[in-house]
Order: structure tokens, then C-alpha cells, then sequence
């Protein structure tokens, strides 16, 4: 053994290693949310998944670290996120190239905190790291994907915090382990001796170990003995309908059928007594355009379908909330005509949602935030080969809605974020502040045709329904159509890629959360921390420099 390790250049061994590590550290990410492997995650894994990061960030330099990062990034999110390719061969390589990004800008970040802080370097990484967390949610790039904490989505006492803190309390909990255990570790640190490093880095860092060990056990507490107790709550029966197609894949004969997949699944709901109190169809569940076709009728075909989903509408006792395409003519938002199909000019499409009683329109929601490239591309000035290249892969553009919409139907009322809305908790948080009782997802993720999306959606939705006590029901495509309670416990799920009317009864809870009052101030706090700590970390930095200068 001893031979072999001579034969070997340093400089290879070295790398070798750092290569290892950084598999190890993107392959325990995947692994501690729902994956191909493992359908629901291994949640335990994620408070040591980053061990192996921080520890190649203390191997390598500070320029080498841009590289690791770079490497990092790319292969977490290319095993993570690895079904975007399936909705077009550019979205995993443009996901998967921002994280490359991100991470070639965080590990030196880190690498600096090591270098400005050489004692309790690992508690400014800590605080660095969850900053990233909650600012790669912002802008037009944000994506909340991958934020450590929604590994957690199914321990239900680890996650009441959120109701507090939202998910950013949890993934403070969660990370702290890797960065204090990465630190633990030292340049030539053996498998023998990790024992006797743990136990006198304890010695020398046991009081940080000790504060997470009490919040820990604090966020256990609070999470067994402080759950929402709904008890006599009144509740709300919503029938959920999956129809288990891709509604936009084909033309007017299939959308025909998904119409009557629909509608007899909706049947089938009402049939049950008591009826429910609400039908929800999913995320353009009804294509085509609703509005459009009953007010241009420039294609018989469409109208014909629009009619009749409306008559059927009129017959009905039950209110009908359905996601569909909101196409209006606006001449302001978009002068444009297209001289090959001049029916179509000054169109607008909103990704809408619409309650209809009785066959009457009584309510609507455009979404409001909307999926970067694939739905919302508002550089077409700045970069219009970008603009033209997406186009021409066939991109379905939205406007962006205005309100953040409360519906009142079926005795309660009630919001609707669309889809890729329901990981935020800003949306949700707005809806609730706006008076809604309950929250009612629509989504569409049948074209990943991959459970670990669906379930990688579905461990963010829970967290909405925690962090404001309220209940949450999921109208989708093809998966997961489910209830969750305002503890974020599933109570019902329809079994994915099947036809399911799924009826679920949810308590209607009213009272509002700490997280619904003041919203993600944990994650400003950390961003405030960080900024704070990185420029007092260089003027001590610069200060000693000087100092020892002089002294020479």
C-alpha cells in the first residue's frame, strides 16, 4: 500500500481525492431528497450531506475552489434535477449551468470565511450558506429546488418550525452539522483518528455543538407538543381531479378526450354524498381557451369544445375551479400582428385560473410568477438571440398576473397558486395575508413523467401549508394529487399516473402563523449577517496586514 501511494504524484492523489469528495458531496444532496433510487429520500442524510463539501473547500486554494464549485454545482443538479431535460434538452443545461455558476461564486466565499475567520471559520460558513439558500429564490432566476431543508418534508416534528421561521429555520438546523464536522476535519486526518479529532475539536467548539443540540431539541419540542390542533374546525370537501394526460400534447381530438376524462372523472366525484363542496381540475387542465373561443370564435372546432365544457358548467350545483389558458386581445402589451394568422393578433396568454357557479365566470387568477425561460423570458431587448432561440424551441410565453387573487366559493375562501407558485413561500404567505382559509394547488408535472419531480414538488407544498396553519388540497395532471393538513401531514393521495377523483375533507383553520406575519425576516438575518460579517472579516483582514507591516 505504502508503494503505491509513492507511485502516485501528490498532485493527482490530491486531486483524486477532492474528486471523491465532491461526488460524494453531490451524490449525498440527490440522495437525501426523492430520487430515482429512492422515492421519497433519505431525509437523515441531508444533516451530513455537505460534510464532504466543506471539507474539499479546506483541501484546495482559493482559486482552485472556483473550479470545485463549478464541478459541484453542475453534477448536484445534473443528478437532482436530472427530468428537466425531459421537458427540453436546453432547461437541464441552463438549470444545471446557473448552479455552476452560483457555486463557483459560493465556494470562495467560503474558502475567504476560512481564511478571515481562522478559529470559528465554520460558523460564517453556516451563515453564507443559508444566504445562498434564500437568495437564489430571488429575481427572475429564483429556484427553490434543492433548499436543504425540504429534505425534511415528512418529519413532520422537525418541520413545525417553519410555522415560525419558514423553511429557512429548518435548513438552519439541518446544515449546521455539516459545516461544524467539516471543520472538525484537518489536512492528513485518517479513518483511526477521526474518533480522537471529534472528540478535541468537542473540547475546543463544544459550545456552538451544544447551542444547535438545545435548539435542536427545542424545535423537537415545539414540533410534538405545539402542532395545530383542528380539532372542531369546520371543514371543506374538494374533489380533485387527475386525468393523468399532458393537456397541451396533441390537438383537437385530444383535447376532446381529455374533456370527457374530465368530466366523467368530475361525474364520478359528484355522484358521492355528501357532494363535495368544490371540483378543482389541474394546471390547464381544459385546453383550449376558454375565453378566447367564446369571444372570437375564429375556430369552429375549439368553440365547439369551449361550448360544451360551459354547458356542462351550467348544469352544475357544485362550483368548478379550472386551470386553463387566459388569452385576451391587447393592442397595448402586444402590438404585434402576425400577417399568417391575423385572428391571433395583439394576443396576450395568462396561465389562469377560473371559478366558474353555474356556468358563470364569478372569479380568475393569472399567475404571477412565472417559470424563467420556459414561461417568462423579460429580456427580449437586452438579449434577443436568446429571446429568438427559445421561440423557436417552441416556448409558451405568459404575461405575468397583477393580484394576488382570493376566491370565495363553497362557504370558504380560498387561493390558488399555480404550479411552480407553490415553492414559494412569499405567494403563499401573500394569499393568506389576503384572507384565504385555505390554499388549492394546480399543477401540471406530467410532462417530467417522472415521480421524483412530482414528489420533489410535492416535499416544497407541505411546507406552504405549515408555514401558514393552513390547509392545502393539490389538483394535478398526473401526481401528487393530495391533501395536506395545516401540520403538513398527507392525509390523502391519489395514486400517481392513474385516473383518480380524489374527495378530500380538510380542516379550514383561520388563525394565523409567526411566518404569515413576518415572513422570511430568518433568511434577512442571515443575509444581513453574512454581508456584515464578510466586510468586518476583510478590514480586520487588511487591519492585521498593516499592523504586521509595520512591525517589520
Amino acid at each position: 500500500m505504502n508503494s503505491l501511494k509513492t507511485s502516485v504524484p501528490p498532485g493527482i492523489r490530491a486531486f483524486c481525492i477532492n474528486l471523491a469528495l465532491m461526488a460524494a458531496g453531490a451524490l449525498l444532496f440527490t440522495a437525501a431528497f426523492p430520487n430515482l433510487l429512492i422515492e421519497k429520500g433519505l431525509p437523515l442524510l441531508a444533516w451530513f450531506a455537505l460534510v464532504p463539501v466543506f471539507i474539499l473547500i479546506r483541501r484546495v486554494g482559493l482559486g482552485a475552489s472556483i473550479f470545485w464549485g463549478a464541478l459541484y454545482g453542475y453534477s448536484a443538479y445534473s443528478l437532482f434535477n436530472y427530468w428537466l431535460s425531459v421537458f427540453h434538452p436546453l432547461a437541464g443545461l441552463i438549470v444545471n449551468s446557473i448552479y455552476l455558476v452560483y457555486l463557483a461564486l459560493l465556494f470562495p466565499l467560503l474558502k475567504i470565511a476560512e481564511r478571515l475567520f481562522p478559529r470559528r471559520f465554520y460558523l460564517v460558513q453556516w451563515i453564507l450558506w443559508l444566504s445562498y439558500e434564500y437568495l437564489r429564490t430571488q429575481g427572475f432566476l429564483g429556484y427553490s429546488y434543492g433548499i436543504i431543508g425540504y429534505s425534511q418534508w415528512e418529519m413532520i416534528p422537525v418541520i413545525q418550525i417553519a410555522g415560525l421561521f419558514g423553511v429557512w429555520g429548518v435548513s438552519a438546523l439541518v446544515v449546521f452539522p455539516s459545516t461544524w464536522l467539516g471543520a472538525a476535519w484537518v489536512p492528513g486526518t485518517v479513518f483511526r483518528d477521526i474518533p480522537g479529532r471529534l472528540r478535541a475539536f468537542f473540547r475546543q467548539e463544544g459550545v456552538s455543538a451544544s447551542v444547535w443540540l438545545l435548539c435542536l431539541c427545542a424545535a423537537l419540542g415545539y414540533g410534538l407538543f405545539f402542532q395545530v390542533d383542528y380539532t372542531g374546525a369546520k371543514t371543506a370537501r374538494i374533489a380533485l381531479i387527475q386525468h393523468n394526460t399532458d393537456p397541451w400534447r396533441g390537438d383537437i381530438g385530444t383535447y376532446r378526450q381529455n374533456y370527457e376524462i374530465l368530466k366523467r372523472l368530475s361525474d364520478e366525484a359528484l355522484r358521492a354524498r355528501p357532494k363535495p363542496d368544490l371540483v378543482v381540475w389541474s394546471e390547464t387542465a381544459f385546453v383550449p381557451r376558454i375565453y378566447w373561443h367564446s369571444t372570437y370564435r375564429g375556430d369552429q372546432e375549439s368553440w365547439n369544445l369551449v361550448k360544451d365544457l360551459l354547458d356542462y358548467l351550467a348544469l352544475q350545483d357544485v362550483p368548478f375551479l379550472i386551470g386553463n389558458d387566459d388569452a385576451r386581445k391587447d393592442p397595448v402589451k402586444n402590438p404585434r400582428k402576425d400577417p399568417l394568422n391575423p385572428q391571433e393578433d395583439y394576443r396576450i396568454d395568462y396561465n389562469g385560473v377560473m371559478l366558474y357557479e353555474k356556468g358563470v365566470l364569478t372569479g380568475l387568477y393569472r399567475k404571477l410568477h412565472l417559470v424563467p425561460f420556459t414561461e417568462h423570458f423579460p429580456y427580449e431587448k437586452q438579449l434577443p438571440w436568446i429571446y429568438r432561440a427559445l421561440e423557436a424551441a417552441d416556448t409558451h410565453f405568459w404575461e405575468k398576473g397583477e393580484e394576488a387573487t382570493v376566491f370565495s366559493a363553497g362557504g370558504f375562501k380560498f387561493s390558488s397558486p399555480i404550479c411552480f407558485e407553490d415553492t414559494f413561500g412569499y405567494l403563499s404567505r401573500d394569499f393568506v395575508r389576503n384572507g384565504a382559509e385555505l390554499i388549492v394547488n394546480l399543477s401540471n408535472d406530467a410532462w417530467s413523467a417522472s415521480l421524483p419531480a412530482q414528489n420533489q414538488h410535492l416535499s416544497m407544498a407541505v411546507f406552504r401549508a405549515v408555514e401558514n396553519r393552513r390547509s392545502m388540497v393539490r389538483s394535478t395532471a398526473s401526481g401528487q394529487t393530495c391533501a395536506v393538513d395545516p401540520n403538513g401531514r398527507v392525509t390523502a393521495l391519489a395514486p400517481p399516473f392513474t385516473e383518480a377523483a380524489l374527495t378530500a375533507e380538510v380542516p379550514v383553520v383561520k388563525a394565523n402563523s409567526l411566518y404569515t406575519r413576518f415572513g422570511d425576516f430568518l433568511a434577512l438575518i442571515f443575509v444581513g449577517a453574512a454581508i456584515i460579517l464578510l466586510i468586518f472579516g476583510c478590514l480586520s483582514y487588511i487591519i492585521r496586514i498593516v499592523k504586521k507591516g509595520r512591525s517589520l
